[in-house]
């Protein structure tokens, strides 16, 4: 942070420029010119000075933060001020990346043990809740780095990968398993999110730098990677899937889970499930599904090579050491089998023998072909297949209270999921009031997020209404409502950010919510009253000097739905709920003003965040903006 002496030199500076400025804006406008302006043309004095400032604000962060106790902010100011100052001083840039690594590494060992810590205090528990994985700072840091400096990357990686040796070799518990297709080796799961990055920003080529040496075994993020690099270079993504799925089938530990997932490239691009012995698990990072035009030849070579995976030998229970066991076995193959049938059919009797012999180990829905699971991403369209209609068929058939509520809750949550408010009538009929309880406010927040995704303002506050929701899911619900209000009825956007900050006030001082919301608040504001932006900032300042836990960061929504053996958690980031974008808003009305805002944070995270956020507003500006 700038010395106040220093700061005051600079805004009398500042006013002696601006005052050039303007009257050099008071000259005749001369006619316009067909030249072009040089390239060596001498910069504005207004603009290079706001931008010595930002730099200034940067290195005394900088210097700041190495005396941060806490280790995951030191890491995050110093990543971030590092990728800020890349442009104007490289040689300091890499000695703050090397400092963050250090402080992230510190970092993610404590967040993990104290993570591992709550789980195993939870495995001896009658009471379950929902645990937040702790972030992997590691991770962050090489997402700056490795868009900068791919030597530096490479570098970092090569610490994760002998940290992991290490920690293998003294009998510690580390993620290493080559066959779990869900938990590869950290350094590849890294690899494999730079590349992934890379490649969405276009940077096909040094994508493929980070891939191809994770492209050894089949990983979910590897094959979601192939997906996306198969739409910008069929040739190449191809190439690499072979690679994989001859990788996979060569390594005797690979099992039903790793075909399953390989299936996601021939036929459900960006959609996987793996179900183990334990449960299923699925992941679509799309909407819709739309099989890919495959080549005859690779997806017989799938076949082909997954047959041989699915027809190993069946091992008893206690020697199998398989990650989908004999239950994802069968659904593996009674998913695919159809596929077998009709591209393959040479293949498919063995399998049906397979299958057969399994029968009794799987639940029912699987023997039925009930389990919606087996089709989903394979449905012609329109055929797919109503899970709540499913549900509601069996309830009739049902004796069992506990199993009827079960039918009648997931009905209401395919309901909900599609924005039905029949929902809210289905979930009446459970008798359990606990359920009912539980499930209400998880419908009524899934109804207003799809009116909202439907862009239907109206419809959204008609729900807010009847709501049974959080203060600051109601609060983030209003102000998603007041963004789609704001071009078309401004004065109905100004009652929804008002009521917003109502609801943003009812909860508690110290929670760190309520900052997060009345951030969201004074994001909105600027949009619709900028005259009250900084009143509803100072807002935020209060509130945050209030709550210990308020970073001006990472702000999420839950919504958790909690019943008898099992819970469900619906999670997403709020950009509009953290301090960047608000800040680099006003600095770029009012730097100074912007300048002592962010001083008036006593924590030093929000400090440090918003400050970040004011120097890149100005460093990545392209005029010189109001002062």
């Amino acid at each position: 942070m700038l010395p106040r002496a220093t700061l005051i030199a600079l805004l009398f500076l500042s006013f002696c420029q601006q005052t050039t400025f303007a009257q050099a804006e008071k000259k005749p406008a001369s006619k316009p010119s067909a030249k072009k302006p040089a390239k060596d043309e001498e910069p504005n004095p207004l603009a290079a000075q706001r931008r010595t400032i930002a730099t200034s604000l940067l290195t005394s962060l900088a210097d700041e933060a190495r005396s941060y106790q806490d280790q995951t902010l030191r890491a995050r100011v110093q990543v971030r001020v590092a990728d800020a100052l890349w442009d104007s001083d490289v040689e300091k840039a890499r000695l703050l990346f090397r400092r963050a690594w250090d402080a992230a590494s510190t970092a993610d060992k404590e967040a993990f043990r104290l993570y591992e810590e709550e789980r195993q205090r939870q495995r001896n528990s009658t009471t379950q809740t929902y645990i937040r994985s702790p972030p992997e700072l590691r991770a962050e840091v090489l997402r700056h780095v490795a868009k900068l400096d791919a030597d530096l990357s490479e570098q970092f990686l090569e610490l994760i990968r002998e940290e992991d040796k290490s920690t293998l070799n003294s009998g510690a518990p580390v993620s290493t398993d080559t066959a779990d297709p869900e938990n590869p080796p950290i350094a590849v799961a890294n690899r494999l999110q730079l590349a992934r990055r890379l490649l969405d920003s276009g940077d096909i080529g040094r994508a493929l730098l980070f891939a191809d040496k994770a492209m050894d075994r089949v990983t979910t993020q590897g094959v979601f990677f192939l997906c996306a690099l198969r739409e910008k270079d069929q040739a190449a993504a191809d190439e690499r899937f072979s690679r994989m799925l001859a990788a996979t089938v060569a390594n005797p530990t690979s099992d039903a889970a790793g075909v399953s997932v390989l299936s996601s490239y021939v036929f459900t691009p960006f959609l996987y499930i793996i179900v183990r012995e334990n449960g299923s698990h699925s992941s679509r990072e799309r909407s819709e599904i739309v099989a890919p035009n495959i080549s005859p030849e690779l997806r017989f070579h799938f076949l082909k090579g997954s047959a041989l995976i699915l027809l190993r030998p069946i091992l008893p229970r206690d020697q199998d050491r398989t990650i989908a066991g004999k239950r994802g076995l069968y659904f593996t193959i009674a998913r695919l089998l159809p596929l077998y049938e009709q591209y393959a059919p040479d293949l498919a009797p063995q399998l049906r023998v397979q299958l057969a012999s399994l029968g009794a180990d799987v639940p029912e829905d699987l023997r039925t072909g009930r389990d919606a699971m087996l089709t989903k991403g394979l449905e012609p369209a329109g055929q797919v297949r109503d899970e709540g209609q499913e549900a509601l068929d069996r309830v009739d058939r049902v004796s069992n209270a506990e199993e009827r509520d079960g039918l009648y809750l997931r009905a209401a949550l395919s309901a909900a999921n599609k924005g039905d408010v029949a929902a809210r009538g289905l979930l009446e009929k459970i008798s359990s009031a606990e359920m009912r309880k539980s499930a209400r406010g998880y419908v009524d927040y899934k109804l207003v997020a799809v009116a909202i995704d439907n862009k239907e303002p109206v419809e959204a506050l008609r729900l807010i209404s009847s709501s049974q929701l959080t203060h600051i899911q109601r609060a983030w619900a209003l102000l998603e409502v007041a963004k789609q209000f704001k071009k078309t009825d401004p004065t109905r956007a100004l009652e929804a950010v008002e009521e917003a900050a109502t609801s943003a006030r009812r909860i508690g001082g110290g929670d760190a919510d309520r900052s997060r919301a009345l951030v969201g608040v004074a994001t909105q504001m600027f949009d619709v009253d900028r005259a009250r932006v900084w009143e509803a900032l100072l807002e935020v300042v209060k509130a945050a000097n209030s709550a210990s836990e308020f970073s001006g960061e990472d702000a999420i929504i839950f919504s958790r739905l909690q019943i008898r053996g099992g819970a469900s958690t619906s999670s997403s980031s709020v950009n509009e709920f953290n301090l960047p974008g608000i800040f680099g808003s006003i600095a770029r009305e009012d730097l100074y003003r912007a300048i002592e805002m962010a001083k008036g944070f006593n924590a030093d995270a929000p400090r440090a965040t918003a400050t970040i956020a004011i120097a890149r507003a100005v460093l990545n500006a392209k005029g010189v903006g109001s002062q």
